[in-house]
């Protein structure tokens, strides 16, 4: 019954201005003859994009966000309304449980690769998956990350709700407001830069295919691991001393503070003589600026920032 007033609700909402749409998924095509009316997002940064778009009401809850990371005022005040369905990754029966026709996730960002919760397990129930493009390259090939990653994102979130005036805009805003921030870094010098999201005994970090490395390539930087063929991965610290990167951008969250991951880099006798270290340049993105949102933009300036020494 659930469903049915659900998709009452859509045709009455949509009339006759919602023609069917197909937007390309990793490397799927998905197709929607209406728009998803009881969607669900994952992450904290995913949960971002469907509120940025006006999506509030066309959800009926959440995933991954409070096992792991917390939330500002503002976006705990997006999502006020909306319950958290599981604290973590979802199971199968979490979202089937809970009516949805729509889950927007991406490969571990709330699905692993053979794991319970893929597209192909939960079309039998209806449900319908739109993945995070930067996530892309854990099915398939796929180009370096970059700012279009987002924008895509984005762009195809308008097309899937019927919203496509709205993230036309915005992405034309934000591309703007990129424009305005890196106008001045035309002939500089890129700085050398390091991510350092977790880890002592082998560092958690950005590869080729993770979002840090576009947003640094947008402020001016290039990422020492830009040939390390992976998106979010664990490396070793000889391959990190040997690039000598000269600023190190941490990932904030979880129960180890930035402060104590810069403590563990300084304090580290084999990683002393590491640019970054000797000249104390470590700068903070938050988790849900270094992966793919709205917040990206802003991750940007702060990094130009940095890297100016400001």
């Amino acid at each position: 019954m659930k469903r049915l007033l659900l998709c009452l609700t859509a045709v009455l909402f949509t009339g006759s201005a919602y023609a069917e749409t197909t937007v390309r998924s990793c490397d799927r095509e998905v197709s929607f003859d209406t728009p998803p009316r009881a969607a669900v997002s994952n992450d904290v940064n995913l949960t971002e994009m469907m509120l940025v778009l006006g999506l509030r009401d066309r959800m009926v809850g959440y995933t991954g966000i409070s096992g792991w990371k917390t939330l500002n005022e503002e976006m705990r005040s997006g999502i006020a309304e909306l319950p958290e369905l599981s604290a973590r990754y979802p199971s199968k029966e979490v979202l089937i449980g809970a009516d949805a026709d729509f889950y927007f996730a991406g490969w571990n960002y709330g699905m692993k690769v053979g794991g319970e919760v893929t597209p192909e397990t939960l079309a039998p129930f209806g449900i319908k998956v739109y993945e995070l493009t930067e996530s892309c390259i854990h099915v398939g090939g796929k180009p370096k990350v970059s700012m279009d990653d987002m924008y895509a994102d984005l762009l195809n979130l308008g097309k899937i709700f019927g919203v496509e005036d709205t993230a036309h805009d915005l992405v034309a805003a934000y591309k703007l407001e990129l424009d305005r921030i890196t106008a001045p870094l035309q002939h500089a010098e890129p700085v050398r830069v390091f991510v350092y999201d977790s880890g002592e005994d082998k560092p958690f970090t950005a590869g080729r295919y993770a979002m840090p490395t576009a947003l640094i390539e947008a402020a001016g930087g290039v990422n020492v691991l830009d040939g390390f063929e992976k998106s979010w991965a664990r490396i070793d610290w000889e391959t990190v001393i040997d690039s000598d990167p000269e600023v190190v951008v941490i990932v904030n969250y979880g129960n180890v503070t930035a402060e104590e991951k810069r403590d563990f880099m300084r304090s580290n006798p084999a990683l002393a003589g590491i640019d970054a270290v000797r000249n104390d340049r470590f700068v903070t993105l938050d988790y849900v600026e270094a992966t793919p949102g709205p917040r990206n933009i802003g991750a940007v300036r702060k990094l130009v920032e940095a890297f100016a020494g400001e």
